[in-house]
């Protein structure tokens, strides 16, 4: 039965689990691996850092591992899910009392009430217990999964007792710490004066290659008993370029047009009727990452990235060190160029897709976008 126009299949932008999540594999066999040795009581080897440009799903695979880890019945149904972000705590304290709540508390047998000595509970006046014993209480109670999002912006003040701390827990209890954020997380870490980076697993989260992007919009579609022709779905998986927001924004706009003209296929007229209505989407998008670069003084230095592309698919460091150079002008600083690419990797702009030390576009048609709107120096 099909969804009604307004409650639709597809979700561009939210952040929640996509109909069909397609493409992610690897990363969701490896978190079966992890969570099973969870439910069995064993710790992980090590933590999870997903990191990528925004828009790619990390988020929405985020999601896919707190749904799996709940679930009541399965090889995951002992394992605990947290998921938090740091907007939501700005001190040790604030994250006690969201990892050990007065809920939480409350689920306590008489002969827990005491554990491990500790007396505070919240809204107490008393020193709320550190990470390290918020982790172990939770974990050595029952298996913990604690998924923190947005980790690029974790206060370091904070970051560096938690992240510490889930290294040492983990030894003893069966708990797993799951960090995503952008390109910058490697730095953003590495300012905490940590080895959470080189002990973590890490998993790059980018763009769906042409297998998975076909998939993503031709499963929930047929879900919906819509089918799709193979040149319409063609023009959809070219267009959107694997980038996961184009694959919600296109599938999105086409199935409210099937549904709106009572039509069980997608054909190529239907692609065509949808064209301004995601171009639209597409380009308010744009516009914002516009304004971030221009905000940041990046404008130039974008297109001369942007132009470099136009004649190969990657770049070496020296060739987008040369390309933002020459968007500052010859006589720009090391420390800026330095500065420049690092603000241009947080941003998604570009980044390193594999092991190899290659840059490629964040979003291909995004350059495209730069070079129409940012004039030539």
């Amino acid at each position: 039965m099909r969804s009604q126009i307004g409650a639709g299949p597809f979700q561009p932008g939210s952040g929640v689990l996509p109909p069909h999540l397609a493409g992610r594999e690897r990363e969701q066999d490896l978190f079966r691996t992890l969570l099973a040795r969870l439910d069995r009581g064993e710790a992980p080897p090590g933590e999870v850092i997903l990191y990528g440009p925004r828009g790619n799903g990390k988020t929405a695979l985020l999601a896919w591992v707190s749904e799996f880890a709940g679930e009541s019945t399965g090889e995951s149904a002992g394992v605990d899910v947290e998921e938090l972000t740091p907007s939501e705590f700005d001190s040790p304290a604030r994250l006690a009392e969201l990892l050990l709540p007065a809920s939480w508390w409350k689920t306590l047998k008489p002969d827990e009430v005491g554990v491990r000595g500790i007396t505070w509970r919240p809204g107490k006046r008393s020193a709320a217990p550190t990470p390290a014993q918020v982790l172990a209480l939770r974990a050595g109670r029952k298996p913990l999964v604690a998924l923190l999002d947005e980790a690029h912006t974790l206060d370091p003040e904070v970051g560096r007792p938690l992240l510490n701390a889930a290294q040492k827990v983990r030894r003893s209890a069966p708990l797993l710490l799951v960090l995503a954020g952008t390109p910058n997380l490697r730095d953003h870490l590495a300012s905490m004066g940590a080895s959470f980076w080189n002990r973590g697993r890490k998993l790059r989260i980018g763009r769906l290659d042409e297998r998975a992007t076909a998939e993503a919009i031709r499963e929930p579609l047929e879900a919906e008993d819509i089918s799709i022709t193979d040149d319409a779905l063609e023009h959809l998986v070219r267009d959107s370029h694997g980038y996961p927001f184009f694959v919600q924004l296109w599938g999105e706009a086409v199935w409210a047009r099937a549904v709106e003209t009572s039509r069980q296929e997608v054909v190529s007229e239907d692609v065509r009727a949808c064209r301004a209505v995601f171009d639209e989407q597409r380009d308010d998008y744009y516009s914002d990452r516009y304004d971030e670069l221009k905000e940041l003084r990046l404008l130039r230095p974008a297109r001369a990235v942007a132009e470099t592309f136009e004649s190969r698919p990657v770049l070496t460091d020296s060739e987008l060190e040369a390309a933002i150079r020459r968007g500052f002008g010859e006589a720009a600083g090391d420390d800026e160029v330095v500065a420049a690419e690092r603000k241009l990797r947080h941003l998604g702009f570009v980044w390193r897709a594999g092991a190899m030390p290659e840059w490629e576009p964040g979003i291909p048609s995004l350059m495209d976008y730069i070079l129409r709107e940012v004039p030539p120096p």
